[in-house]
């Protein structure tokens, strides 16, 4: 008997390091989240730099989206982990089934929002006050699902905040003021707003019958019968804004090649999510990112070639 037990100890799993269960607590496994951010950020700072912005914005901006995705996923599992352990796919997050504790995850999070501030701070005035509004919308959305009908529109103005803080870094001055920062930035935020309402949408389908089982409040259940036909329509309206907008500001063919190929992608996610199937809405979020990544090519070609 002795014997059997030493092998079955020396078989069992060792329990994970608390570097991996940080790297778990902010999905870094999972990199489709901080590319949803990334790419209308990265074509916001193309546009206002007329092209390349330069090494340091680049930096600033990619590591700062990083960072932010992964603090925000720490305060989200915090607000959540009474709820998360009753939906299958997210019962065992970290946070939810008590290898990390609430602390710990705060901790975390805070240290991370810390690191994009400090690159925050190598930029100029506006960026900084724009980070702090950020920052607010950014808490506030893991608790506007207990009181919004809409919840992914708070969701969606955080995803889109990059596009301001990326005119603000290329175009503001010297002065703790917003006014450097031209309204065509707030208009494509709008716009980017409805890609994120398509995208979480089909997310919020995946959880449907378990976030009606606890009463949260998402999208997918707001719109009910119609939410295929309301993502189709949120696709529609991400990309014929940011193609009159791109337009507006002196991008070209290319440019609408770009939103073509992103056009195609969302006809292509229409057949995934007709069905209502949580794989199939789930597979249609998971490759949003490529959509975003069709705009930004389109919008960083088009400049390259002036």
């Amino acid at each position: 008997m002795p014997i059997i037990c030493r092998v079955n100890a020396s078989t069992s799993a060792p329990p994970p390091s608390r570097l991996a269960l940080y790297l778990d607590l902010i999905r870094w496994n999972r990199p489709a989240g901080w590319l949803l951010l990334l790419w209308p950020t990265l074509s916001a700072l193309w546009i206002a730099a007329d092209g390349w912005p330069g090494w340091h914005l680049l930096v600033v901006f990619v590591l700062g989206t990083v960072l932010m995705r992964s603090a925000g996923c720490c305060a989200n599992d915090v607000a959540d982990r009474d709820f998360d352990r009753h939906v299958k796919r997210t019962a065992q997050r970290p946070v939810t089934r008590g290898a990390v504790s609430v602390k710990e995850a705060l901790g975390v999070g805070a240290l991370l929002a810390l690191l994009a501030f400090m690159l925050v701070l190598t930029t100029n005035p506006p960026t900084i006050l724009l980070s702090f509004l950020g920052l607010a919308v950014t808490l506030l959305y893991p608790y506007a699902k207990r009181f919004v009908s809409m919840p992914q529109a708070v969701l969606g103005v955080a995803f889109s905040f990059g596009v301001p803080m990326a005119f603000a870094a290329a175009l503001g001055g010297r002065e703790w003021n917003l006014s450097s920062v031209p309204p065509q930035a707030a208009w494509l935020l709008l716009g980017n707003l409805f890609w994120v309402l398509a995208y979480d949408t089909e997310y919020a389908m995946v959880d449907r019958d378990d976030d009606l089982r606890l009463g949260m409040k998402t999208s997918a259940i707001t719109l009910g019968r119609w939410d295929v036909a309301a993502v189709m329509g949120f696709y529609a309206a991400y990309l014929l804004s940011w193609a009159w907008l791109g337009r507006s500001l002196g991008l070209g063919s290319w440019f609408l090649v770009g939103v073509g190929v992103a056009a195609l992608q969302a006809l292509w996610h229409f057949t995934l999510i007709r069905g209502r199937t949580r794989e199939g809405c789930f597979k249609a979020f998971r490759l949003n990112h490529w959509v975003g990544f069709a705009v930004f090519l389109g919008v960083a070609i088009d400049l390259a070639l002036r």
